[in-house]
């Protein structure tokens, strides 16, 4: 027997438990997906430490080869070439950059200090060129280039330190990337400890060097919590450009993030300087409650979770290697060469037209301005599209 009749009497559920249940289901699906997501890394990370196994224990390629084989190949001669520090020559803090010691500017630092050998003497001049046959020492190590660049997006939290080592034993973002990597990576630029957003980490030392120059202008865009709601006055004087006790700065962009709540704000900015956009809001005698970097040379935390990474796609890298190339060059012959001579080509140029074109040549007539005559409206022959028809029709007969 059918049960529909009776459906009216059974109790229907609530739309409040309806929507639980939505909720919980949605929330369900979406740790199965993160849960696969990082079984997925693990995967990847297990795989990768396995590979370098293999290539540290030096695994004997005979052994998947018949014996047959074996005995009848003669033993291939080890090569007593050594292989090469670099395969460019470069200066010293460069080479330490791109071994994933440490950035270039902190590589002067140990330079100085004396930590560094070359061929088994201390060296402390960062400039020197390192050639591809010196023996380069730190902290009891051979370095060489690194060859496996690792390019890492990470969605820092609060109460981070932006370094490699802490000697206070505070928390480093650092130990949220255990897992990607066993190169040694270090952080593009700094985020203070209560900011969070978007930090880029990777041992190529040309991109950090880049990212960090200020005549790339990379732009990074932030979102700002206030305690109070942002006066138009003020709005309008971080527009204009205020100066600090540093000196003069202006935004690229300045918004309010929520039109119903305007002490949230959104602000776009390329300067470097350290804490530069919450000193401009307590310049202001505002206090910042929260900082958040949304965007960081045009990456963004979409699909990363807070704590959580991810690498960078290739197309990513490349956008990051060739970003604001055009500033950079103009920025170079504007400091090299800012009153540029005429080029010997452009010289002899303006020489031969000088001499095809002599001063006591006849000038050239002129040409008389062509008026246009004015058009003349003409009578329509057919009244509608039917008369022409018609008309057409009877010219074909007559010709037939």
């Amino acid at each position: 027997m059918s049960q529909a009749p009776f459906q009216k009497f059974t109790a229907k559920k609530k739309n409040s438990v309806v929507k639980e249940e939505y909720r919980q289901e949605k929330k369900k699906i979406r740790a199965d997906k993160n849960a696969y997501f990082d079984n997925l890394k693990e995967e990847k990370y297990q795989a990768m430490l396995a590979k370098r196994a293999l290539k540290a224990g030096g695994m004997a390629k005979t052994a998947l080869v018949p014996a047959s084989v074996t005995k009848a190949a003669a033993p291939a001669p080890k090569s007593t070439t050594p292989e090469l520090t670099t395969e460019v020559v470069m200066p010293l803090n460069k080479f330490l950059a791109h071994c994933g010691v440490c950035s270039r500017r902190d590589a002067i630092a140990l330079i100085a200090d004396g930590k560094v050998k070359v061929n088994n003497a201390v060296m402390t001049e960062p400039g020197y060129k390192v050639q591809p046959t010196d023996e380069v020492i730190y902290n009891t190590k051979k370095l060489f280039v690194t060859k496996n660049l690792v390019y890492i997006l990470l969605n820092k939290p609060k109460d981070y330190i932006t370094t490699t080592e802490d000697p206070q034993g505070r928390r480093t973002v650092l130990q949220l990337i255990q897992k990607a990597t066993d190169e040694r990576v270090y952080p593009i630029g700094r985020l203070d400890r209560n900011t969070s957003g978007v930090l880029l980490l990777t041992n190529d030392g040309d991109l950090t060097q880049k990212l960090s120059h200020p005549s790339y202008e990379i732009k990074k865009i932030y979102e700002v919590k206030l305690d109070k709601n942002l006066s138009k006055t003020d709005f309008d004087k971080i527009v204009t450009g205020l100066t600090l006790e540093d000196g003069p700065i202006a935004v690229d962009s300045l918004a309010y993030a929520d039109t119903k709540d305007k002490s949230i704000i959104g602000i776009e900015i390329h300067s470097g300087r350290n804490r530069i956009v919450r000193r401009i809001f307590e310049f202001l005698g505002y206090d910042v409650k929260g900082l958040d970097r949304v965007m960081y040379a045009g990456l963004t935390k979409k699909n990363v979770e807070r704590s959580k990474w991810r690498y960078l796609s290739d197309k990513e890298i490349r956008v990051l290697k060739y970003m604001n190339e055009t500033k950079k060059k103009k920025a170079v012959r504007e400091i090299t060469n800012p009153n540029a001579e005429l080029t010997p080509e452009i010289e002899i140029k303006t020489i031969t037209k000088a001499v095809d074109s002599p001063a006591d040549k006849a000038p050239a007539k002129k040409k008389t301005d062509f008026v246009r005559e004015p058009k003349v409206k003409q009578a329509r022959k057919f009244k509608t599209h039917s008369e022409k028809k018609e008309f057409l029709k009877n010219q074909a007969k007559t010709k037939k």
